[in-house]
């Protein structure tokens, strides 16, 4: 068999990008098809409704449902400010008069003549979506947001936590294997992306949260500490809007792993540049991946979008382990024998051949890799 499919993730100096920035609910979009854009700037924008207040208006009065409309002082759709009053009896004589004030700022959702409350509307709660990657707008959709296209350095990681930001990378790691500490993070790293080799330590991430870094690269990351981050275990369920104060990719897995080296030597070369990242992932249908973008300059001309294409095995290709014993080692795939083969649990599948970066050859099962894409 010449190839064979398999998942797989990016790492690239080179790729054209597509992202699309849209609204939860039809706003206002702030550019137009053929404007180039920052990372910073805000593209659409809209209003979230507020939260409904029920208010038994009846009840405060002290008067009959049935004739609550006659001191009503407002009507639906009426703006307010805390305080305003919003009924009021006419009282005995125009003395004793009960009046009734807005407990907030907002406005008058509906008016129940048959039980007597009313619905009160918080303010509504702005939304506004920025650019996330240097570009150009190649597509508006109208009164939702926009696409925008870019070419860039390009890496997908394993997993992440945290949302979108962006920060010029600050590579603090030796290597791909080497562990820095606390004390290597300091006020320079401020609002900069700091790139941590093989393992990010609870201490160092603790030390980022304090100068302000923006974000973390690291090839591991242990699943104790992170559960101490954030005070509970990570499940199945989309990460990525955890509020820690910063943005976490790891690129290779859990516990102590080798940043693979052509990620590392990757960041290394754009180190002082800006980078957008994120570190949304979700693991079931519908499959989400943490990313390190850096935008390289281009001439627009050259946003071509790549043929999609599947991750394929072959002669040559990069590839990851992704199950025990060599779980995160990198490699390249020297054979793809067609024969099925029995492995340990006595299953018959089909394997591959492979040399690791260490030198060890191995065969093992295609289902345990994972494709490093060019």
């Amino acid at each position: 068999m010449a190839q064979a499919y398999s998942p797989g993730l990016t790492v690239t100096d080179s790729i054209v990008l597509k992202k699309d920035r849209i609204l939860p609910l039809k706003g206002k979009v702030l550019v137009k098809k053929g404007d180039k854009v920052k990372a910073e700037d805000f593209v659409a924008e809209t209003l979230l409704p507020g939260n409904v207040v029920p208010f038994n208006l009846a009840n405060k009065l002290g008067v009959p449902v049935d004739i609550v409309n006659e001191y009503l002082r407002i009507k639906a759709g009426d703006q307010l400010k805390k305080g305003d009053v919003i009924a009021e009896t006419k009282g005995f004589l125009g003395l004793f008069k009960t009046t009734i004030k807005s407990p907030l700022d907002g406005e008058v959702e509906n008016i129940s003549s048959v039980t007597g409350q009313l619905l009160l509307r918080e303010p509504r709660i702005p939304v506004q979506v920025k650019a996330f990657i240097d570009g150009v707008v190649v597509d508006v959709v109208e009164n939702e947001g926009v696409i925008i296209e870019n070419k860039s350095a390009y890496i997908q990681g394993i997993f992440g936590i945290g949302g979108e930001t962006t920060g010029e990378i600050k590579v603090l790691a030796a290597s791909g294997e080497d562990i820095i500490d606390a004390k290597s993070v300091d006020d320079s790293c401020k609002g900069k992306v700091i790139v941590c080799g093989s393992m990010i330590p609870y201490d160092v991430v603790k030390k980022a949260q304090k100068v302000g870094v923006a974000g973390i690269i690291s090839g591991g990351i242990d699943d104790r500490d992170l559960k101490k981050l954030l005070g509970y275990d990570i499940g199945v369920a989309i990460t990525g809007h955890e509020n820690i104060g910063l943005t976490i990719v790891v690129t290779e897995g859990f516990g102590k792993i080798k940043m693979a080296k052509k990620t590392y030597e990757l960041l290394k070369t754009f180190n002082g540049h800006k980078a957008s990242i994120h570190g949304f992932t979700q693991i079931r249908a519908g499959v989400m991946r943490p990313e390190i973008i850096i935008p390289i300059k281009f001439k627009e001309e050259e946003l071509t979008e790549p043929e999609a294409r599947m991750s394929t095995l072959e002669i040559g290709t990069t590839i990851r382990v992704i199950r025990q014993p060599n779980f995160g080692l990198i490699g390249k795939v020297t054979g793809l024998p067609e024969k099925l083969t029995s492995v340990e649990s006595e299953t018959m599948v089909r394997i591959l051949e492979a040399e690791l970066e260490n030198g060890e050859k191995l065969t093992i099962p295609r289902a345990n890799v994972e494709v490093i894409e060019d």
